[in-house]
């Protein structure tokens, strides 16, 4: 899973510049980072179950994807979250916004500690829970630090580990082509029982977490040419490649790396350990730890610019709209990162691996309330009804995937926005 921040580079470019290859990268971009380098580990249990999970992760995203092209194509100048305010009120479009700006939050603590899970491999006192949590922490503050200097340092920054995070799939890749092609690599075989149906719908709650962002291309609708067009296929294209890609890595690793070894911090460090030499697995891990700082520092910037612009619309308070000279949202930022840090003191003597796990599924599940929202919005507004249908099904069989533990309290923090919904109209002027 990967920052939007291509999207604003995008934003600035002239207008209707924005072909189906460049809409294509867009897509790949953002949905590419942190999210492909730990799930081995967390699918790895689930052996074969997983790769079909895959399967119905990439179909439903792709029916997901279009769902929401569409209807950013209908109304191109609303956010999700607007959308769904003006198909079933403002508390509705409230709640997605609220939930959406949580699962931001989940989703940079996940990141935060799938960069701490990879340097464990090269520094294993990290792997420790607490000295792990504590190094997480550190990680959320200081791209939180970087975003306050003010976008130039976060564009620079994301500038940096964009060309590293490509580094890790290539590698492991081309050691599949090889292990697999001369017969070097042991693949799990097929269970004699077949595929079981728990298995796959746990296994698709956590794979849907690397492909959430699949919907970047519709954030620069008003920059794309030929969008009604452009923007499905580019979707389409770009989440199946992704998918495609996701699918090979980390089925290969979890289907070809001893059980004991997936369970590591670096998947990919121990995969490349076990197949080429622990002397460059100490770099891929390092560059997958770079990697995923890069995806944090992206997400910080939403997770301040979010809650700046729900506040600024009325639907949070306005101490949440202020921002200082450079126009950074400081007060957003410092209090996501607070809220960021305090969830993970809270599940600090966890391990790394399960820990990982756990925010995954509950961010997963906080993000699919936006999709079934985009679903139910389609339907009232009649676009592509089937598609939305298929989409609602699958959103809502996901969410059932994730666990009652992750789903249920999803919907616990949607319902902990409320007093902040009603503070915020009470500070609205009379009549508007």
């Amino acid at each position: 899973m990967q920052a939007p921040d291509i999207s604003a580079s995008a934003a600035r470019l002239p207008s209707r510049t924005l072909g189906l290859a460049a809409c294509i990268a867009l897509v790949m971009g953002n949905m590419i980072g942190s999210g492909v380098f730990l799930l081995p580990a967390a699918l790895a249990p689930f052996g074969w179950d997983a790769v079909a999970g895959w399967g119905f992760t990439i179909a439903g995203s792709l029916v997901l994807a279009f769902v929401i092209a569409r209807l950013t194509i209908a109304l191109p100048d609303a956010s999700a979250s607007q959308m769904i305010a003006r198909a079933f009120g403002p508390l509705a479009g409230f709640s997605i916004g609220w939930i959406y700006w949580l699962s931001i939050i989940l989703t940079n603590v996940t990141i935060a500690v799938a960069a701490t899970a990879n340097l464990s491999s090269i520094m294993p006192l990290l792997a420790q829970p607490g000295v792990g949590a504590l190094c997480s922490i550190a990680f959320l503050w200081i791209m939180a630090g970087i975003n306050l200097i003010g976008a130039r340092a976060a564009g620079m920054t994301q500038l940096a580990t964009t060309a590293i995070k490509l580094v890790p799939i290539l590698v492991v890749i081309v050691l599949l082509v090889i292990t697999v092609g001369n017969g070097t690599a042991q693949v799990a075989p097929f269970p004699e029982n077949g595929l079981t149906g728990a298995g796959i719908t746990a296994s698709a709650a956590l794979s849907l977490w690397a492909l959430m962002g699949f919907e970047s291309a519709s954030v620069a609708a008003d920059k794309v040419r030929d969008p009604a067009r452009t923007i499905p296929r580019a979707t389409l294209i770009g989440t199946a490649a992704t998918g495609l890609i996701y699918l090979i890595v980390c089925s290969g690793i979890a289907l070809t790396l001893p059980a004991a070894e997936t369970q590591t911090g670096s998947p990919f460090g121990a995969f490349v350990s076990h197949y080429w030499s622990p002397g460059p697995a100490s770099f891929i891990a390092l560059f997958v730890a770079i990697s995923c700082l890069g995806a944090l520092n992206g997400w910080t910037l939403l997770m301040g610019e979010v809650p700046l612009a729900m506040a600024r619309s009325g639907e949070l308070p306005r101490w949440l709209a202020g921002t200082n000279g450079k126009g950074t949202p400081v007060r957003a930022l410092l209090l996501s990162t607070v809220l960021a840090s305090l969830l993970l003191v809270a599940n600090s003597l966890q391990g790394l691996v399960a820990l990982f796990t756990a925010m995954a599924l509950l961010a997963t599940s906080a993000t699919l309330w936006l999709y079934v929202g985009c679903a139910l919005a389609s339907l009232r507004f009649r676009l592509v009804i089937p598609a939305a249908l298929l989409g609602l099904g699958y959103a809502i069989w996901t969410l059932w995937g994730a666990g009652i533990v992750a789903s249920g309290s999803s919907i616990l923090l949607m319902m902990a926005g409320l007093p902040f919904y009603w503070w915020a109209r009470r500070q609205r002027p009379a009549g508007s």
